[in-house]
């Protein structure tokens, strides 16, 4: 494992590109960063306590899941206040002191924003579903039921059956993409949509950096309610859910969001250099990440679920990850994560039978050598695979609902292991929320700070490494011919190009370095310079 040189100034840092540009983002889903109040759950006094490990890694940026007022039905995602904390997380205050504490380590914050639909407790909601005529009513999707009484559509919620739930208050359904304790907010409706800039200018007041804009696919529907066509033989979608048997193409995705995006832009321009990231669902990632980054009037960036949904790590899938972006000047700028609190962690969905370690050091150094911005998710930087969760301690309702095909999201969001000599990892006092996986002790963070060849050490050599070279933050992309499995491609052009190579296969591949490149970072190698082992890596400059 080694970095051999790094460039002793970021041209990065000069000043010509806007701050979050080339970023990235640590993730931290703060039930289970770290608890202060020995509940067993993370909090934000906690994650502020322990902020100097993330700014040890050299990241610029944390997104924060949500942590706003809520009955946890989707532990977070479901929000029965924008601008309040939830007691369980702390205060207001306890927000703002955190927020103090990052700008002296350095550190942005940007904060997990959920628009497409509120907490079914949320008082617009509980005022909307009173009747028919308040000044909230139509703050919702309601519909009337077909003559039979039947849901007005074939819609199917994300995690189980029918995308409409009977209210008998109104006489009418509610639709609800996600559980029905999640209705969907009606962004067609303009006072709607001012209620939302103004949860905005709450946050940016507040000092925030930015916003991740959850379910941005699922802002508007279709006011036809038109019926979504069958999905049909589909060999890259798995049908386990009633929702994966359908076409999505009019409960979400509709033309009606850019304006509203464009007003949210607009909003956030107020306040300097503020960053906007869309999360796009993979039904339509193709041309939404890009239709809602164009020019300089919508969102700065976007990702969807190219690497979070895929079965295997392969040159192809990162050619074709990056295809979709074609570094057109007007074109928006791409965010990319390989692990995050939604999908199964990385090193166990791609490992295959390989060396963990080998596996988590490679896929970080990838990780950093991608076009765009990188978000690296809480625990990464150890290496740790999927947490093991009984069926009894499982917490997430699409977990449940769907038991044994699901999600995997309990098993991505166990407690992070801050020492392996102490109860509970030093997560808490008491018993986590989740259980904690007996083999994420070895890993823990005490572990890997004395260990100069951790995970945790090359991560911050990587992504010192990033911050040296500009080529690897803000550069193009050009990819090589290479034999099967080896993935190669140049960052940025010229003399201050570097080149990238790795081998996400099974077995040796005989490959050099080109004439006239030298290495600058280099892992899982072998002794000699004409193969390539398994899950090596190499980075290298210009001589």
């Amino acid at each position: 494992m080694s970095i051999v040189e790094l460039a002793s100034e970021d041209p990065a840092a000069s000043g010509a590109s806007p701050w979050w540009k080339g970023a990235c983002v640590y993730q931290v889903y703060p039930r289970s960063y770290a608890d202060s109040n020995r509940d067993g759950v993370g909090d934000l006094p906690g994650l502020t306590a322990r902020l100097e490990h993330i700014a040890s890694l050299g990241v610029d940026a944390v997104w924060i899941s949500p942590f706003f007022k809520s009955p946890m039905a989707d532990f977070g995602y479901d929000v029965a206040d924008y601008c309040d904390v939830d007691p369980v997380f702390g205060t207001l205050e306890d927000f703002d002191a955190l927020v103090a504490k990052a700008r002296a380590l350095g550190l942005r914050i940007v904060i997990d924003q959920v628009y497409s639909h509120t907490s079914d407790q949320h008082a617009w909601f509980k005022e909307s579903r009173s009747n028919r005529t308040n000044t909230k009513s139509d703050w919702y999707v309601w519909a009337d039921p077909k003559p039979d009484g039947s849901p007005p559509n074939n819609w199917q919620s994300v995690f189980a059956g029918s995308a409409w739930t009977w209210d008998a208050r109104r006489k009418q359904y509610y639709l609800h993409n996600f559980l029905s304790a999640q209705p969907q907010l009606n962004l067609h409706n303009r006072d709607v949509q001012d209620a939302i800039l103004g949860v905005m200018r709450f946050w940016l007041d507040r000092g925030v950096d930015g916003f991740r804009l959850d379910a941005v696919s699922f802002m508007m529907h279709d006011r036809a309610l038109t019926d979504n066509p069958p999905r049909g033989d589909d060999a890259g979608w798995a049908k386990t859910r009633p929702y994966d048997f359908q076409r999505h193409v009019h409960n979400q995705s509709q033309p009606e969001i850019i304006p509203f995006l464009r007003r949210m832009r607009a909003l956030a321009d107020e306040y300097g250099e503020r960053y906007l990231v869309a999360e796009i669902d993979r039904e339509h990632a193709d041309w939404e990440m890009k239709a809602y980054t164009q020019g300089d009037q919508l969102l700065q960036s976007a990702y969807g679920f190219n690497y979070l949904y895929a079965d295997r790590l392969t040159p192809e899938l990162v050619r074709q990850a990056s295809s979709e972006w074609s570094n057109a000047p007007s074109e928006g700028w791409p965010s990319w994560t390989f692990s995050n609190h939604d999908a199964p962690r990385a090193v166990t969905r791609w490992l295959e039978g390989r060396d963990p370690k080998a596996f988590a050091d490679m896929s970080v150094l990838l990780l950093a050598c991608l076009r765009g911005n990188v978000f690296l998710y809480q625990g990464e930087e150890l290496g740790l695979p999927q947490g093991h969760v009984p069926f009894e301690r499982l917490q997430d309702p699409e977990a449940i609902a769907n038991w044994p095909l699901t999600l995997g999201r309990d098993g991505a969001r166990t407690p992070l292991p801050w020492r392996d000599d102490v109860a509970h990892h030093a997560f808490s006092e008491v018993e986590p929320w989740l259980p904690l996986d007996r083999n994420h002790g070895a890993l823990a963070v005490s572990v890997q700070e004395a260990d100069p060849a951790s995970t945790l050490n090359w991560t911050r050599k990587v992504l010192a490494l990033r911050n040296a070279y500009s080529a690897l933050r803000l550069g193009p992309v050009t990819f090589l011919d290479a034999p099967d499995d080896l993935l190669v491609f140049t960052r940025g052009d010229g003399p201050e190009a570097v080149l990238c190579v790795f081998n996400l296969g099974h077995g040796p591949i005989p490959w050099r370095l080109p004439e006239g490149w030298r290495t600058v970072a280099h892992i899982n190698g072998g002794e000699t310079a004409d193969v390539f082992e398994p899950l090596e890596g190499v980075v290298a400059g210009r001589d």
